[in-house]
């Protein structure tokens, strides 16, 4: 995939930037991993002079946008979180799955995600990590390729066919020796994935982890969302976790307006489907 450097074309050449533009690329300019910058560091990650940064700077801290640190250095301020509480895929779609979240949390003792799709990528709106579980470095706002995480996974297997044909056509990142980067095996465990509605992930990311994932609806039935859980390998029986994990997921759609079927009640009609033609019983999905 071709990528180019902020303010410039894939040829190298200088693109011209509005006053959005380059407001915009110093709020960019942080990250998961860049949560503190200073003036210098803003200015370079962003592709401007030092006076420009220094204005823009100066603009965004007085409107609340960035705030500055003791240590002269700055960080995003108070003011972009009111904004996001009013996206209906952040604050709001975390409010309604909180009291759920948690219950799931409590009951499984597992690191729990709530994430939702941004392009080619995972973002979470809500993580609750675990003390006695897998250890995991997982934060609100973190990202992470659509391929790689048991949430991602999810958002990508109901995602438009376009998308996944993107996603699947561009390079894939491993994260671990088993990250499953074959875009026919992944092809494969998305439709797993929307048969079951439910994906076991293992070792994708961090080795001696699993991922379980399910889909969460809106109001129009379509999928808005994902959760997850995630455990060390061979804590916990992995059926029973995504029986517990279907049941909250079906729980938080049903609190946001949703009116479709438990994915258990789904599974109970294909299985006796099934049986009146002698198929197998449909298994959960699993990425090895």
């Amino acid at each position: 995939m071709t990528t180019t450097t902020p303010g410039h074309a894939a040829n190298g050449q200088l693109i011209r930037r509005t006053a959005l533009g380059r407001a915009l690329a110093v709020l960019d300019a942080f990250g998961p991993q860049h949560r503190l910058l200073s003036l210098s560091e803003i200015a370079r990650r962003a592709d401007l002079t030092l006076p420009t940064t220094h204005r823009l700077v100066s603009e965004l801290v007085a409107w609340g946008a960035l705030e500055r640190h003791r240590s002269g250095q700055y960080f995003l301020g108070l003011r972009l979180l009111e904004l996001a509480a009013l996206a209906p895929r952040g604050l709001q779609l975390r409010e309604a799955a909180f009291p759920y979240l948690d219950d799931l949390h409590q009951a499984t003792h597992a690191n729990v995600h709530l994430g939702v799709r941004d392009g080619h990528e995972v973002v979470y709106v809500e993580t609750m990590r675990s003390r006695v579980s897998a250890q995991i470095s997982s934060r609100v706002g973190d990202r992470w390729p659509l391929h790689v995480s048991g949430t991602g996974l999810v958002l990508l297997a109901y995602a438009d066919p376009a998308v996944q044909d993107e996603v699947l056509s561009a390079p894939l990142a491993r994260y671990t020796p088993k990250t499953i980067v074959d875009p026919h095996e992944l092809r494969r465990i998305l439709a797993d994935i929307r048969r079951t509605g439910v994906v076991i992930a293992h070792d994708q990311i961090t080795m001696n982890a699993v991922a379980v994932a399910a889909p969460v609806r809106g109001p129009r039935n379509d999928v808005i969302a994902a959760i997850s859980a995630v455990v060390a390998t061979n804590e916990t029986p992995l059926n029973r976790l995504a029986a517990t994990l279907t049941d909250t997921a079906h729980a938080i759609s049903h609190a946001l307006g949703a009116t479709v079927r438990h994915p258990r009640e789904a599974q109970r009609a294909a299985a006796a489907a099934a049986r009146q033609h002698s198929s197998p019983p449909v298994p959960l999905s699993a990425v090895a």
